[in-house]
Protein backbone atom coordinates (compact mmCIF):
# COMPACT_ATOMS: atom_id res chain seq x y z
CA UNK A 1 0.00 0.00 0.00
CA UNK A 2 2.72 2.28 0.90
CA UNK A 3 4.17 1.39 -2.56
CA UNK A 4 1.54 2.18 -3.80
CA UNK A 5 0.74 5.56 -2.79
CA UNK A 6 4.46 6.29 -3.53
CA UNK A 7 4.08 5.62 -7.32
CA UNK A 8 0.63 7.30 -7.08
CA UNK A 9 2.52 10.67 -6.13
CA UNK A 10 5.34 10.61 -8.20
CA UNK A 11 3.49 10.03 -11.43
CA UNK A 12 1.27 12.72 -10.10
CA UNK A 13 4.21 15.17 -9.74
CA UNK A 14 5.54 13.97 -13.35
CA UNK A 15 2.30 15.11 -15.06
CA UNK A 16 2.14 18.62 -13.06
CA UNK A 17 5.91 19.64 -14.68
CA UNK A 18 4.97 17.68 -17.75
CA UNK A 19 1.97 19.78 -18.44
CA UNK A 20 3.50 23.18 -16.81
CA UNK A 21 6.47 22.90 -18.89
CA UNK A 22 3.98 22.40 -22.31
CA UNK A 23 1.94 25.44 -21.01
CA UNK A 24 4.74 27.60 -20.88
CA UNK A 25 6.55 26.96 -24.01
CA UNK A 26 2.91 27.84 -25.86
CA UNK A 27 4.75 30.67 -27.52
CA UNK A 28 7.54 28.97 -28.55
CA UNK A 29 7.11 26.51 -31.77
CA UNK A 30 10.22 24.21 -32.72
CA UNK A 31 11.53 26.22 -35.55
CA UNK A 32 15.61 25.52 -37.06
CA UNK A 33 18.80 25.34 -36.42
CA UNK A 34 18.48 27.10 -32.82
CA UNK A 35 15.17 25.50 -32.34
CA UNK A 36 12.77 28.01 -31.55
CA UNK A 37 10.25 30.58 -33.18
CA UNK A 38 10.32 33.84 -30.39
CA UNK A 39 6.75 35.47 -30.06
CA UNK A 40 6.49 39.33 -31.99
CA UNK A 41 3.06 40.22 -31.50
CA UNK A 42 -0.48 39.21 -32.24
CA UNK A 43 -3.61 40.90 -33.45
CA UNK A 44 -6.91 39.99 -34.55
CA UNK A 45 -7.92 40.69 -37.84
CA UNK A 46 -11.64 41.91 -38.68
CA UNK A 47 -13.99 40.79 -41.43
CA UNK A 48 -12.96 41.35 -45.21
CA UNK A 49 -10.35 43.05 -46.75
CA UNK A 50 -8.24 44.58 -44.04
CA UNK A 51 -4.71 45.38 -43.21
CA UNK A 52 -3.09 45.58 -39.41
CA UNK A 53 0.50 46.31 -37.54
CA UNK A 54 2.40 44.91 -35.08
CA UNK A 55 4.71 46.92 -33.10
CA UNK A 56 7.46 44.30 -32.26
CA UNK A 57 8.29 45.02 -28.91
CA UNK A 58 10.93 44.21 -26.14
CA UNK A 59 13.94 42.25 -27.62
CA UNK A 60 13.54 42.54 -31.29
CA UNK A 61 16.95 42.25 -32.91
CA UNK A 62 18.96 39.39 -35.06
CA UNK A 63 15.68 37.68 -36.77
CA UNK A 64 16.24 36.05 -39.69
CA UNK A 65 12.72 34.48 -40.53
CA UNK A 66 9.31 35.17 -39.69
CA UNK A 67 5.84 33.25 -39.89
CA UNK A 68 2.29 33.96 -38.97
CA UNK A 69 0.22 31.58 -37.15
CA UNK A 70 -3.91 31.94 -37.91
CA UNK A 71 -6.29 30.60 -35.50
CA UNK A 72 -10.14 30.51 -34.90
CA UNK A 73 -10.74 31.60 -38.94
CA UNK A 74 -9.09 31.16 -42.15
CA UNK A 75 -7.35 34.41 -43.60
CA UNK A 76 -5.76 34.97 -46.97
CA UNK A 77 -2.49 37.01 -46.53
CA UNK A 78 -1.81 38.98 -49.29
CA UNK A 79 0.79 41.33 -48.81
CA UNK A 80 3.80 41.67 -45.37
CA UNK A 81 6.09 44.98 -44.94
CA UNK A 82 8.87 44.40 -42.06
CA UNK A 83 10.23 47.88 -40.83
CA UNK A 84 13.40 47.13 -39.67
CA UNK A 85 15.18 49.52 -36.92
CA UNK A 86 17.45 51.50 -39.40
CA UNK A 87 14.28 52.41 -40.89
CA UNK A 88 14.29 50.35 -44.08
CA UNK A 89 11.09 48.45 -45.32
CA UNK A 90 11.34 45.52 -47.13
CA UNK A 91 8.34 43.91 -48.65
CA UNK A 92 7.17 40.70 -48.35
CA UNK A 93 5.33 38.65 -51.01
CA UNK A 94 3.51 36.35 -49.22
CA UNK A 95 0.13 35.43 -51.15
CA UNK A 96 -1.00 32.39 -49.24
CA UNK A 97 -4.05 31.09 -47.95
CA UNK A 98 -3.55 30.34 -44.38
CA UNK A 99 -6.26 27.64 -42.71
CA UNK A 100 -7.89 28.31 -39.50
CA UNK A 101 -5.52 26.52 -36.76
CA UNK A 102 -2.22 26.74 -38.96
CA UNK A 103 0.46 28.69 -40.43
CA UNK A 104 2.75 29.98 -43.11
CA UNK A 105 5.67 29.00 -44.73
CA UNK A 106 9.33 30.32 -42.90
CA UNK A 107 9.58 33.76 -44.75
CA UNK A 108 14.09 34.36 -45.19
CA UNK A 109 14.60 38.26 -44.73
CA UNK A 110 17.07 39.95 -46.68
CA UNK A 111 20.33 40.51 -45.31
CA UNK A 112 20.97 37.97 -42.79
CA UNK A 113 19.90 38.78 -39.42
CA UNK A 114 17.90 41.92 -39.27
CA UNK A 115 16.20 44.10 -36.43
CA UNK A 116 12.50 43.95 -36.48
CA UNK A 117 10.52 47.41 -35.94
CA UNK A 118 7.12 46.80 -37.01
CA UNK A 119 5.67 43.99 -39.05
CA UNK A 120 2.59 45.68 -41.60
CA UNK A 121 -0.10 42.76 -43.15
CA UNK A 122 -2.70 42.97 -45.75
CA UNK A 123 -5.41 40.55 -45.72
CA UNK A 124 -8.82 39.53 -46.37
CA UNK A 125 -10.83 37.06 -44.53
CA UNK A 126 -13.90 34.50 -45.16
CA UNK A 127 -17.44 35.41 -44.54
CA UNK A 128 -18.70 36.74 -41.08
CA UNK A 129 -19.76 32.78 -39.56
CA UNK A 130 -16.13 31.77 -39.29
CA UNK A 131 -15.93 34.03 -37.05
CA UNK A 132 -12.24 36.63 -36.63
CA UNK A 133 -9.22 35.36 -37.10
CA UNK A 134 -6.10 35.91 -34.43
CA UNK A 135 -3.09 36.17 -36.17
CA UNK A 136 0.55 35.74 -34.31
CA UNK A 137 3.75 36.51 -35.65
CA UNK A 138 7.23 34.77 -34.57
CA UNK A 139 10.37 35.39 -35.67
CA UNK A 140 13.57 32.92 -35.81
CA UNK A 141 16.94 34.07 -34.88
Amino acid sequence: MHNLRRLLVSSMALALIGGSALAGDKDKHDGGRDGSWEKLGKVTATHGADHDKIKVEGRNDDFRKLKFRVTDSPLNMHKVVVTYDSGAPESLDVRENIARDSETRAIDLKGGKRSIRTIEFWYDTKGLLNGKADVTAYGQR
